[in-house]
Parts: structure tokens; C-alpha cells; sequence
């Protein structure tokens, strides 16, 4: 293999406090279909930016060559220009448009200046074919699902004339049937010669339809693997990405737990603009009261989705299942019947969903408990200063005042201020969704002091976490995973990176 089409040499990336890749290298082959692999975190997507020109020449360092020619991107619009095109994750459709509308946006087929609506029509109706999707150019893109919008992303790479195709977690979405169909794809337009460069957690697919496989693991290359030697399994790829040793500290702790405080049984959701995708299927799991529980799994998994969907139905269509407190039937349709019941959920996104940045400290902390602190209908203002003291204190907020605005406060400080809201409400179980993420190794340390707290005072606590070493350091069970589905439930003793990703990328519980 001596004519890469791609070649990447140290690539350093950096962010305010955090190196997000340290002298990255990779070539990608003409023609292949190239795979990157890593936990999440490990500077995958933050590779592909670059490439792209998201993050523009002179934000990094290093040098990049395309098709023999060094590349200098100021932005998307040059990458493209040269035939690189990226499909995010969060795809880039406006719903309200129309499939062709979406297509040739920013990409307008013109004569004379004047949009031509029939050669649009026609050129959209070619694109459709080429990526298998039947539909009529003018749906609005609203009105088809998620597996669908994803050929409509892969057929506005195409009307690009794409020399380069990049994806990121491009199945993490998809059902069964939309994933096949979408990995046909990708073996069809490499058979027409077009390299692409896939992003995913998934490594069963990745093993069917890689020729390469490179391992990112903490922004650096770890690897490449040659696929076609026939050496490659998950295994292999499993050591690759967590062949390192745990480097987090945790407090010391030991939790003493006792009887079952939170059960869900058969737990099902469908996803909520298109009902016929179940993101969770047939969850069954428990929480004890002092008990530290963990959910692990790969972006995609439905860990939010299962989380959000308990707590008060706040996530998802058509959920069905039991939900037992003490072993006793819960009615949680609501969020407000999810926290009269003892339930409550720090959300993973603090700055969109867990608070309002216009707030004060004050108002942030007590506002899921107002009930505590109204008096005839009315916020008892001496009170709630009372409270949100309290909760700055015994929580080691660092602020001025519980009157400062809680958008001036670090990442760490405005989760601390999240918990605190929750506590106020005084929960028997706490869902907390990537309860570090964002916030540096200090405040990491403080909020682990806070869930053993938590476990130690009588309350259940599960944790969502991204990172492994967490769970490992934090939790003395952990359910994994998989599409959706549960596939284990691990006690601490027999816990290890190797393990959870094991069952994190199978398919079904054994």
C-alpha cells in the first residue's frame, strides 16, 4: 500500500486547559474504507474537525496532505472544495426543508443566478437512487426517519462529487435493518472508488467492513491494524482502546447496601419522532438502597434515553414497563409525579437542560423543590436563602454569593450547584448522567466525595458515565449496554475495561 490519498502527521490540537490530540499520525489508503476506533473522549472527532476544516489551519499543528497536496483548510467550504466531505453525528438537515431543499443547500443549482427547481428535481431524483432511498424529492425532511436522513446526508456528500467520505458514529442511530442498508452503501461507493473514513463504537461492524483500523486512545495513535491480514477481531480492538491503567483517584470508600429501593422491569421506549425505533428494549435492572450502580455503554446505547424516559417520561413514546419503588408500583408519567416520588436526574447537557445560566445560584438550587419553601403560595425568600447557604456550604460551592449568577461559575461549581438542586428535593434514588463531565480533576474528586455521600446517607445512586475508569472507581455494580439492551450486570470484583467493552459491543445478552 504505497499511495495513501490521506496522510495526517502530527496532529496537535489544543483547548483551553486540555490537550485534545498530541502528535496524531494516519494514512488512509486510496479507495479503503478506514476505520477509527477509540473510547469516547479519545479525540476521534476532534481529528476528523481538523481534517475537515471545522477547525481551521493555524488552530493546530502538524501538517495534512491530500491527494499528494499539502492542505491548509480555512474552512468546510475548502475541504469540500477539494472533495472531503463530513457527516457528523448530529446530522446537518433542516427539518423543515425539503429532502431536495436540504440537498443542494449552499450548493443551489443555478442558471444565470436563478435557482433551476426542475434541474434540482431531476439531479436530487439520481442522488436518491445512488444511496437506495425512495422517496419524493419535496418530503420535508421532518417527516422521514433518522435512517433515511442519514442516505439523504450520504447523497448531499455525493452531489458534491466526494473524493473523501467522513462519518461519524453514522449507525449509532439506526436500527438493524437501516445500519445494513447504510453499511451496503458504504461497500457499493468504495466499489466506485471513494475512500471513506468511519467513526464508530460499533466493532462488529467495524470488523465486517474495514480494510483499516486506526486506535486513538487519550489523543494519541496507538496503532493501525491491517484488517485484510485476516489478524483483526474484537478482542484485538478491545485491547487497543483501554490498554491502559486506571490513572483516576477516587476517595475511598465502602458502601454498606441494603434492600432493593429502585426496580424497572421490561422497561421499552420508543424513540419519539419515530415510534417503529425502539431505542430501549426490555430493560430490566435494580438499585439498592447505599448502593453506587453504574450504566456503561457506547455512544448510542440509549443510556440518556433510558434515564430520562424513567424519570417522569421526560424522553421517548410508547413507554412501557414497571417501575417499582420498595416494591411497590410507581406512577411517574410526569416529571413533577417522578420527583413527588423520590426520583431525580441530573441531566449529562448542565448548561441547556439542568440550568438556566440567567439565574442566581439561589434560584438554581431551590428550584425543583419550591414546595419546600413556599408559603401561601408564595417563595419565602429568607428560606430559600437558608437552603441554597446551606447547599454552597456543605457542597463546597465557590462563589461569591448565593446571589451571584450561576453562569459566571467554573463547569464544576455549576454541577455542584445541579446536585444541589436535586438534594434540596431530598430523592431516594439519584440518576446522575455523566455527573464529571467537562470539569477538571479537583472538582472531579469533590463530586465522587459527594455521590459516596450520597450512597452513605441511605439513598440508591446509579451512574451514567462515559468513562470506564469512573465507573470502576466509583461503583460497586455495573449494568452494561448494548443497542438499547441490557447485556450484564457485573459486580465490582469481576469488573475490568476488558470486560465492560466486551459486553458494551455485543449485540444481545448471552
Amino acid at each position: 500500500m504505497t499511495n495513501p490519498i490521506l496522510s495526517m502527521r502530527s496532529i496537535t490540537k489544543e483547548f483551553p486547559g486540555v490537550k485534545a490530540l498530541s502528535d496524531v499520525s494516519l494514512d488512509v489508503q486510496r479507495g479503503e474504507i478506514h476505520a477509527i476506533c477509540g473510547e469516547n473522549g479519545a479525540g476521534k472527532s476532534t481529528l476528523m474537525k481538523v481534517l475537515s476544516g471545522v477547525y481551521p489551519h493555524g488552530t493546530y499543528l502538524g501538517d495534512i496532505e491530500f491527494e499528494g497536496s499539502p492542505c491548509e483548510f480555512k474552512g468546510i467550504r475548502e475541504s469540500e472544495a477539494a472533495g472531503i466531505v463530513i457527516i457528523h453525528q448530529e446530522l446537518a438537515l433542516v427539518p423543515e426543508l425539503s429532502i431536495v431543499e436540504n440537498l443542494f443547500l449552499g450548493n443551489e443549482q443555478s442558471r444565470a443566478g436563478v435557482i433551476s427547481w426542475n434541474a434540482a428535481r431531476q439531479r436530487a431524483l439520481e442522488l436518491l437512487a445512488r444511496v437506495g432511498l425512495q422517496e419524493d424529492p419535496a418530503t420535508p425532511i421532518r417527516s422521514i426517519g433518522i435512517g433515511k436522513q442519514q442516505l439523504v446526508e450520504i447523497a448531499k456528500a455525493l452531489a458534491k462529487d466526494v473524493k473523501l467520505l467522513i462519518l461519524d458514529e453514522p449507525t449509532a442511530a439506526l436500527n438493524d435493518t437501516d445500519s445494513r442498508h447504510l453499511l451496503d452503501l458504504l461497500l457499493g461507493l468504495k466499489a466506485k472508488g471513494i475512500t471513506s473514513i468511519m467513526i464508530s463504537h460499533k466493532l462488529n461492524e467495524i470488523e465486517e467492513i474495514a480494510d483499516s483500523i486506526t486506535i486513538i486512545r487519550d489523543g494519541r495513535t496507538i496503532e493501525t491494524l491491517d484488517v485484510r491480514r485476516g489478524e483483526v477481531n474484537e478482542d484485538r480492538i478491545i485491547r487497543g482502546m483501554v490498554g491502559r491503567d486506571l490513572d483516576h483517584r477516587f476517595p475511598p470508600h465502602e458502601s454498606t447496601v441494603g434492600e432493593t429501593l429502585l426496580e424497572i422491569r421490561d422497561w421499552t421506549v420508543a424513540h419519539p419522532d419515530d415510534s417503529s425505533r425502539l431505542v430501549v428494549k426490555g430493560a430490566s435492572m435494580t438499585v439498592r438502597r447505599g448502593e453506587i450502580v453504574g450504566l456503561a455503554g457506547l455512544m448510542g446505547a440509549g443510556r440518556t434515553e433510558l434515564a430520562r424516559s424513567v424519570f417522569g417520561q421526560s424522553y421517548g413514546r410508547k413507554v412501557t414497563g414497571e417501575l417499582l419503588k420498595e416494591g411497590k408500583p410507581v406512577k411517574a408519567n410526569t416529571v413533577q409525579q417522578a420527583i413527588d416520588a423520590g426520583l431525580a436526574y441530573v441531566t449529562e447537557d448542565r448548561k441547556s437542560l439542568g440550568l438556566n445560566l440567567l439565574d442566581s445560584v439561589k434560584v438554581s438550587i431551590t428550584s425543583a423543590g419550591l414546595k419546600k419553601i413556599r408559603r401561601r403560595g408564595r417563595v419565602d425568600e429568607h428560606a430559600e436563602v437558608v437552603a441554597a447557604n446551606r447547599y454552597r456550604t456543605s457542597m463546597n460551592i465557590k462563589t461569591p454569593s448565593v446571589e451571584a449568577g450561576v453562569g459566571k461559575l467554573s463547569g464544576g461549581n455549576q454541577q455542584k450547584v445541579v446536585l444541589g438542586k436535586w438534594m434540596f428535593t431530598e430523592p431516594d434514588v439519584l440518576i446522575l448522567d455523566e455527573p464529571t463531565r467537562g470539569i477538571d480533576v479537583g472538582a472531579k474528586y469533590e463530586i465522587y466525595e459527594i455521590i459516596n455521600q450520597l450512597a452513605d446517607s441511605g439513598r440508591g445512586v446509579l451512574v451514567i458515565s462515559s468513562e470506564l475508569p469512573e465507573l470502576l472507581g466509583l461503583c460497586d455494580r455495573i449494568y452494561t449496554l448494548s443497542a438499547g439492551v441490557i447485556t450484564a450486570d457485573v459486580p465490582r470484583a469481576e469488573a475490568d475495561q476488558e470486560v465492560l467493552m466486551r459486553f458494551m459491543t455485543q449485540r444481545k445478552a448471552d
